[in-house]
């Protein structure tokens, strides 16, 4: 597994930027975000690993950054379908979170009390965010659809509601739609990484 990210415009990642009172130094915690879309967490004795396809290098880019500024060592590897896996180093640092969200053996679930924040929603968006013409896509793991209910009401707990995108029509994911919604994904998310090309990253409105 590559520790150094494919090839991408160069430019560092940029930190998230204050945010009203969520604005905190990144934690472990965050990584909830990766794990209420298609992200998948693995445990393996007092230890756990963290693991999320995505689809270009930029977010590579993005994500290992992320990852490390967390304390975690992170790489990458190629995957058959031209794709991208981000994976974590096992460690004791990702156990907490390995336990909240897996429901067993298999499969995870957010746990009660599961809420999102602009951390959580910038990693999210980092790893499957994208743009489309009606509004903003935050894409899910097809597996997990039991467990979007949850997701959806937690975006909606921080003014985010959202449609959902059925996996025949472009999905599966959520729809964020309108220019006021739009302006708050912008406002919780903060500036876009370096790496991210423009009409991946929700702007703040003019």
């Amino acid at each position: 597994m590559s520790l150094t990210p494919p090839d991408t415009p160069p430019g560092p990642v940029r930190q998230l930027s204050l945010f009203g009172t969520e604005a905190a130094d990144p934690s472990v915690a965050d990584l909830a975000g990766l794990l209420a879309g298609p992200g998948e967490v693995v445990r393996m004795g007092r230890t756990a690993r963290l693991s999320i396809v995505v689809d270009a290098a930029w977010r590579v880019h993005v994500l290992v950054a992320e990852l490390r500024l967390r304390g975690l060592a992170a790489g990458w590897e190629a995957t058959e379908d031209q794709r991208f896996a981000v994976r974590t180093s096992y460690a004791r640092t990702l156990a907490p979170l390995a336990s909240a969200w897996l429901a067993g053996p298999v499969g995870k679930r957010p746990p009660a009390g599961f809420h999102l924040n602009g951390r959580r929603l910038r990693l999210w968006l980092a790893a499957a965010g994208a743009g489309d013409p009606a509004g903003f896509l935050l894409g899910l793991g097809a597996a997990d659809q039991e467990w979007w209910p949850a997701v959806r009401a937690a975006l909606a707990a921080v003014g985010l509601p959202t449609a959902v995108v059925e996996p025949d029509v472009g999905g599966p994911a959520f729809r964020i739609a309108g220019r006021r919604r739009l302006a708050r994904l912008a406002e919780l998310v903060g500036e876009r990484p370096a790496a991210a090309p423009p009409e991946a990253w929700p702007a703040a409105p003019a």
